[in-house]
């Protein structure tokens, strides 16, 4: 099995992924990154492990859907180039990936799509999940790891881990906390799919 990481960010989770294929905790071939732009720091990440990089630069009227058609062309692309397993649909694992993904795409890739989000979902939900968790006076919060749908947020839920929210607590301290979830655990479950643990992949 393989896997191809979507990523517009800083890759601070992807580099934990590829610390885990280093160490050979996580056995999962990973066949490429994508990227919107080249000043991204997920893009020299890659590049210093000797992953393929392509960049899929948005145009300004381009819609969600001419958009994904040019993403799922270049995964299709970096799968081809496999020299095994060729014929295979990659996992695709969302690591910041700024973009919504439009329906067509989601349905073309349909259990495919794998996220993390910051919060204990189906709580907090969208881009501001540790303000509204500070706001409501949560005692903990977390990651959870899950499928992409059509909603936001919404998907099937395969892993979530928890971890306190402290009275002294800012956006800050508490992102860098659910990071370190993130970071701990979703190599974890990419390699529980690889040994079957987690079965969502027709």
């Amino acid at each position: 099995m393989h896997f191809v990481v979507l990523s517009s960010s800083r890759g601070t989770t992807f580099q934990a992924v590829l610390d885990a294929i280093a160490d050979r905790s996580l056995t999962m071939q990973c066949s490429g990154l994508i990227t919107d732009r080249a000043d991204r720091g997920c893009m020299e990440k890659a590049r210093r492990a000797n992953i393929p990089v392509v960049i899929i630069h948005k145009n300004p009227d381009e819609s969600r859907e001419e958009y994904d058609q040019k993403l799922s062309a270049a995964i299709e692309e970096l799968t081809n180039k496999r020299t095994n397993e060729q014929t295979s649909k990659p996992v695709l694992a969302c690591m910041g990936w700024m973009w919504i993904l439009s329906p067509w795409f989601i349905k073309k890739w349909k259990n495919k799509i794998l996220n993390v989000h910051p919060s204990l979902l189906p709580k907090y939900p969208g881009i501001h999940a540790h303000e509204e968790v500070l706001a409501a006076k949560e005692k903990e919060s977390g990651m959870t790891i899950h499928l992409i749908d059509e909603g936001v947020d919404t998907g099937k839920i395969l892993m979530q881990k928890t971890c306190p929210v402290l009275p002294e607590d800012t956006v800050d301290s508490l992102k860098n906390r659910v990071q370190d979830l993130e970071k701990e655990w979703y190599p974890k479950v990419l390699q529980m799919i690889e040994e079957g643990e987690i079965q969502f992949v027709d």
